[in-house]
């Protein structure tokens, strides 16, 4: 089985399908410029919605791509930092299946100090009490609850908070916490990994509130050049 379901293009018919030639309204105080979030696709969903993910859809393009509401996005960025930094770090597994989530995720667990789950989650990893490696953590977060459902299942099953990057065309089954935004694409993924970071150590009072990461964007993506080995 493939383990980037629904993934088919290359990754510049990726990067090209997450292009917005048509204007958004400006938005004022988001945690990032309004172009550079645009730049990145972060507001690009699919072309399928589910009832759940209604109320944080702006408007739908020509080619039939909905659009997310950037500041809803910006503002559940805000909630799961200060949600997330009331757990030690250790205690925050974040999970990622798909290619394009495992570097930004690598990334984000290593500023935060959270546990990465990469690639296959294997049965049991939470709910089995034999299984080597099991992890106990206080809260989840997932890249994609649709390749990640393994995770959120045996989370769910636990009691663990699930906190969620959702597209267009997630549903929020077993899911306490959605952030709405594109969880397909690279750029996408590295900057509300960028971002979700920064906000943590600033709720965390690791950095001032208005400080700045040590790392950069281009950090928390991956690579053309490991997309192309695989």
């Amino acid at each position: 089985m493939s383990e980037e379901p629904n993934e088919e293009h290359s990754v510049a018919e990726e990067d090209e399908k997450f292009k917005d030639e048509e204007t958004i309204s400006p938005i004022e105080g988001l945690l990032l410029s309004q172009d550079t979030l645009l730049a990145t696709g972060i507001h690009i969903g699919t072309k399928i919605k589910t009832k759940d993910m209604e109320s944080f859809i702006y408007r739908v393009r020509g080619d039939g791509l909905f659009v997310l509401d950037l500041k809803k996005t910006d503002e559940r960025i805000r909630v799961t930092a200060k949600f997330l930094a009331r757990f030690e770090p250790s205690k925050i597994a974040v999970a990622a299946a798909r290619l394009y989530a495992r570097e930004p995720v690598l990334k984000f667990c290593e500023v935060v100090g959270a546990t990465p789950i990469i690639g296959r989650f294997i049965p049991g990893m939470l709910l089995n009490p034999m299984y080597p490696n099991r992890i106990e953590p206080d809260v989840i977060l997932v890249s994609d609850p649709r390749a990640d459902f393994q995770a959120v299942k045996e989370a769910s099953s636990l009691g663990i908070p699930v906190v969620a990057l959702c597209s267009t065309d997630n549903d929020f089954s077993y899911i306490d916490l959605a952030i709405p935004t594109n969880n397909k694409g690279r750029r996408a993924l590295a900057i509300i990994y960028w971002l979700l970071a920064r906000q943590v150590l600033r709720e965390r009072g690791e950095i001032p509130p208005d400080g700045e990461l040590s790392v950069s964007i281009d950090d928390f993506e991956v690579k053309l050049v490991e997309k192309n080995q695989e």
